[in-house]
């Protein structure tokens, strides 16, 4: 059965909103069901079904008031023999005959079931998780063309990475329906320079303001008929996370895209980072006849004034101030001492009561890493994990060099800033966690590292205790708090339950990657047959000592495998041969 990657489905229009069956003419029965008296309206149910085949887990529904036997069979069902989710024999309800036919499910359960789906979209809105890497029908590429087609009025986009000939095809359409399009696009930064034939010109050739500002500009977020200049308005939707707009981000990269309908206070969070990004931006002077749109800004009191509804927002943009060059424009510049990201994800960390786990492309952040290692020291009984990206991997030896380094550095430093710069200069942490005791894993499938062939693990998220979850475009290193405009939300669980589920399961998930069939005893055979080996592999699960181990392996057999080509140029070599 085709997977299927859904989130709350709100429930606009449905009368029985409270759980209660309708007693009007839309009505639906379950034909030949157990169920067959509910009565729900079709959209309700729809609902249920949806929610069901998000991932929800057994814990999530008792916890809703679902019979402990209805949830369990109802999760086992949709997981499939090998009772796992998002797995290949996934068996995803259809529809809600499919549901009602589960054993123990009956008009009590499908009544308790709409009723916990109905309360949340009608208390919360409406959230989706969408992970990566997926098929591209179900990706959050595909998502996003989906939204930009359904847009009315505006568009304003802050995007790193834009590559995707569906999501290029929907902004052409929506510039040829007459929408107003503000987009920050990173590489206008350079392109600018020489704009002609790049993707800024034809973007601009659209009709979409393309702007850029003086800074790396990482965000991957679009809001969709937001609150730009009116900030009652707070329907539209938007979408963030760690995904860029592009095919490897949604196909073959580790990813998550949150699309948020309804939620007042992050719509106005990022409605505001995009104006003061936007106020402050630079003009790529490819299309005089795009008239400029500035809007005035909204402040904090529009802000507290609506419900947080369980999320927060924080931006990277807080750590600079704004500056006038008469020669450049407008643009932004660190202020040192700030750290608006990094202060939340540790005092996150420092309220783990009982587990924290970490999914991140990068870990070279020293208070994150040190708040890491201090929690652990504080309650050894703290169930802490760390998946990290293969080129995170950090040798002893590299390791000793990379101290030895940052110890010379801070020998020479005579100020603060100095000093503040010897740390702050790309240290790998995964080594120094490990010999904490901490577990660690890679997500490993190659001996050298490159972008051509890397199966990105690309996600950027903490979750604390099962019930907090911090995700967004932040890579945990000082480089993107100070180098870089980046962005998180926090869900909380007690307003976000399944949301927050997700990202657990997923975890779980990917923390045992090929741990469980026979990858790296096979590749070990390949090692010790003498005839070459792949150097490029199937991604792998891996602790500390199981890659250090199989790396030692690999120069043994192959000691070319470190000559400078291999080195210089890995994409021209997927076997090392003796």
């Amino acid at each position: 059965m085709r997977r299927l990657v859904l989130g709350l489905v709100v429930l606009a229009g449905c009368q029985g909103a409270e759980g209660v069956p309708p007693d009007d003419e839309n009505a639906v029965a379950i034909p030949g069901g157990k169920a067959d008296e509910s009565g729900f309206e079709e959209c309700a149910l729809s609902a249920v079904v949806a929610h069901l085949n998000s991932g929800v887990a057994v814990e999530s529904l008792q916890a809703d008031g679902l019979h402990t036997r209805a949830a369990r069979n109802l999760v086992a069902h949709r997981d499939g023999a090998d009772a796992v989710f998002g797995t290949e024999d996934d068996d995803l309800f259809e529809d809600i005959a499919s549901v009602d036919d589960v054993p123990w499910v009956g008009p009590v359960a499908v009544e308790q079931l709409v009723a916990m789906v109905a309360c949340a979209t009608t208390q919360h809105g409406e959230v989706e998780v969408i992970f990566s890497p997926q098929p591209y029908a179900d990706s959050h590429l595909a998502r996003a063309v989906a939204l930009l087609d359904a847009a009315e009025s505006h568009l304003d986009i802050a995007m790193y990475s834009l590559s995707d000939g569906g999501v290029m095809d929907a902004l052409e359409r929506a510039a040829g329906r007459g929408l107003s399009i503000r987009m920050i696009y990173d590489p206008a930064n350079g392109e600018h320079l020489r704009t002609e034939g790049t993707r800024s010109a034809e973007l601009e050739e659209m009709g979409i303001d393309v702007r850029y500002v003086n800074q790396i500009m990482h965000h991957k977020f679009v809001l969709i008929d937001g609150p730009r200049g009116d900030a009652t308005r707070t329907d539209g939707v938007l979408m963030t996370g760690s995904g860029n707009w592009s095919n490897s981000a949604g196909v073959r990269y580790d990813e998550n895209t949150l699309v948020m309908r309804g939620h007042a206070e992050s719509l106005l969070r990022y409605q505001r980072e995009f104006d003061h990004l936007w106020a402050n931006s630079r003009d790529i002077d490819w299309n005089p006849d795009i008239t400029r749109v500035d809007v005035a800004p909204i402040d904090e009191a529009a802000i507290a004034a609506v419900d947080g509804e369980g999320t927060e927002a924080f931006f990277t943009s807080a750590n600079f101030e704004t500056t006038d060059s008469t020669r450049y424009g407008r643009g932004f510049r660190v202020v040192r001492g700030r750290n608006a990201i990094a202060d939340r994800l540790v005092a996150l960390i420092a309220s783990a009561e009982h587990s924290i786990r970490v999914a991140s492309g990068h870990l070279r952040s020293r208070p994150v890493s040190d708040a890491l290692i201090a929690a652990v020291a504080a309650n050894p009984s703290l169930d802490v994990r760390v998946y990290l990206d293969s080129q995170e991997f950090v040798s002893a030896g590299s390791h000793g060099y990379q101290v030895a380094e940052r110890d010379e550095c801070l020998a020479d430093a005579t100020t603060d800033n100095q000093v503040d710069d010897c740390w702050d200069r790309g240290f790998l942490y995964a080594y120094a966690l490990h010999v904490e005791g901490i577990d660690v894993r890679f997500k490993h499938y190659s001996y050298h590292w490159h972008y051509s062939y890397a199966p990105q693990m690309h996600h950027k998220y903490i979750v604390v205790d099962e019930r907090v979850v911090a995700t967004g475009s932040y890579n945990l290193s000082d480089n993107a708090e100070h180098g870089t405009m980046e962005n998180i939300v926090v869900l909380d669980a007690a307003e976000h339950p399944d949301v927050v589920q997700r990202y657990v399961d997923n975890f779980d998930a990917l923390y045992e990657t090929n741990r469980d069939g026979d990858a790296l005893e096979a590749l070990y055979t390949d090692i010790a047959d003498g005839d070459g080996f792949p150097i490029v592999y199937d991604a792998m699960s891996l602790t500390w000592d199981q890659v250090d181990a199989l790396k030692s392996a690999m120069r043994e057999a192959c000691p070319a495998i470190d000559s400078g080509d291999y080195r210089s140029h890995p994409e021209r070599h997927y076997r090392c041969v003796p």
